[in-house]
């Protein structure tokens, strides 16, 4: 991606190296991780897993591993609430990358006659204080709806490549536009809407919800990756970099990787092959109005 020109975004914080000492809340992330490391079956252990998640109300990319929290940055104009490292690469790419997530939603609303109210995105380190509990490295980059916050430990940036073998740095854009798009659904109401739905629902049930929100917030990446198409800033392969970032997440894939097998009925986020083809409708089309992930058969996702 072409980003040397592009400005930064004002929307950031930077908690790196702050550390986090736990004195109460929901530990999201770490609690799930020790579900999923503990003897136990494993529809048991998402049974656990999603009354988590319910609790927390997190969304995102973290797959089952969700959390959320709040403030601004500056590397010319960075609200600072911690000086080191402020100025290295991937900070400023992803900062570069929400500036201009900004610059396309702020459009889109408009048109629609509304007005976009921008997130704020999170750097920090191991584990920080959320709008939805107490949000974890290990949880990966998560959106909080309560805060409307992104949560991102910038170590994830080479994790892409080192654990889920999609490399490339529109692979990392393509994350942020997915945590922007839960941003997106939620200022449109969505999130809101069938948050509210999946209560007093089958296990099952819910999990359908939660694949319909996760694969249009991968719609509303491909339709801001169609936007940086029309800019001319993608490089040869970005699309590429993001499909295989997409592939990479899909449930199925995640959890054979994990335990050599999935269970489908346990997806809540979708998997590789409807991850991918989500992103890429987004980006051919470039809109909202083919982004309903909602009023399709299962057979149709």
């Amino acid at each position: 991606m072409k980003s040397d020109d592009l400005k930064e975004s004002r929307n950031i914080e930077d908690r790196r190296g702050q550390g986090y000492t736990q004195s109460s809340g929901n530990n999201l992330g770490g609690g799930i991780l020790q579900v999923l490391l503990s003897p136990g079956s494993f529809k048991s252990k998402i049974v656990i897993i999603l009354l988590m998640v319910m609790v927390g109300g997190g969304a995102g990319l973290g797959g089952l591993f969700n959390s959320g929290s709040s403030q601004p940055y500056q590397s010319s104009h960075i609200t600072r609430t911690n000086q080191a490292h402020i100025d290295d690469a991937e900070v400023q790419f992803v900062s570069k990358v929400l500036g201009t997530t900004e610059d396309h939603w702020h459009k889109v609303f408009q048109a629609e006659g509304r007005t976009y109210h921008e997130p704020k995105l999170v750097f920090y380190t191991g584990r920080t204080k959320t709008g939805c509990g107490v949000g974890q490295a290990s949880a990966g980059p998560f959106y909080c709806p309560t805060d409307k916050k992104i949560y991102l430990d910038i170590s994830f940036y080479k994790e892409l490549t080192s654990k889920y073998k999609a490399s490339g740095d529109f692979a990392m854009a393509y994350v942020i536009a997915h945590e922007v798009g839960h941003h997106v659904q939620n200022e449109l109401g969505i999130l809101g809407k069938y948050h509210r739905m999946q209560q007093g629902l089958s296990e099952k049930e819910r999990n359908a919800i939660s694949v319909r929100i996760e694969l249009q917030a991968d719609y509303l990446a491909g339709v801001w990756a169609r936007s940086i198409q029309d800019r001319n800033l993608l490089d040869v392969g970005d699309i590429e970099e993001a499909m295989n970032a997409a592939h990479a997440v899909g449930d199925d894939t995640l959890q054979k990787q994990a335990y050599g097998y999935s269970v489908p009925d346990s997806f809540t986020h979708g998997t590789s092959e409807q991850r991918m083809r989500w992103f890429k409708r987004g980006y051919e089309y470039g809109d909202l109005q083919h982004g309903d992930t909602f009023s399709l058969s299962d057979s149709e996702l």
